[in-house]
């Protein structure tokens, strides 16, 4: 059975974008050994272009051959072209009830039952799910969510997104990984406690 886990980059208080759901201001906080740490042990979670650009484009996945992510989420890429940011991935998925029709055919909408299409993902056979984001994702599937690899960027948000809105519920993890960068980068990987 596969995993979801929900990979995310995050400021030292928790919040995954600024009020209005913007997180590029994170990409501030991105150095070569971070971007090093990424390929090596996440190569396909870095999109298309960045992919290109740093010389990874026939990098197999490692971790994840199938991402989920919100509207919100897909958006910015869109906005810029980028009908298929993760073509890398065997599959795309995007939760929307706005859009109509997939912008590209390797892209996947779902805008019915979410719990139960991510049931039905996760029992293919493959590598794991990656949650992409972002915060109401990360709220619906709350319950579905396996595992956290939480990038933790150096900075103070004092408020903004939050990383998920799942709403107040004691959910136990156990701490599977931790990696200290020189940039001040600290990335964590949870397993939930069922």
């Amino acid at each position: 059975m596969r995993k979801l886990t929900y990979f995310i980059a995050t400021t030292v208080d928790g919040f995954i974008g600024a009020p209005d759901g913007d997180g590029d201001f994170l990409y501030g906080f991105l150095d070569r050994e971070f971007i090093d740490h990424l390929k090596a042990e996440y190569p396909e979670t870095i999109a298309a272009p960045g992919r290109a650009q740093l010389g990874i484009e026939d990098a197999a996945p490692r971790r994840f051959d199938a991402v989920i992510m919100g509207r919100n989420t897909y958006e910015p890429g869109l906005k810029l072209g980028l009908t298929s940011p993760y073509g890398h991935m065997r599959e795309q998925y995007v939760v929307s009830r706005s859009l109509t029709a997939a912008p590209d055919p390797r892209v996947e909408l779902i805008s019915g039952d979410l719990v139960a299409r991510v049931r039905e993902l996760k029992d293919r056979d493959g590598l794991g799910i990656w949650l992409c984001g972002g915060a109401d994702l990360a709220g619906q599937l709350i319950e579905e969510i396996d595992a956290f690899v939480v990038k933790t960027y150096p900075v103070l948000a004092g408020t903004g997104m939050p990383m998920s809105r799942a709403g107040f519920g004691v959910r136990p993890l156990e701490l599977t990984g931790a990696a200290v960068l020189g940039g001040g980068q600290v990335v964590t990987s949870y397993a939930v406690k069922r």
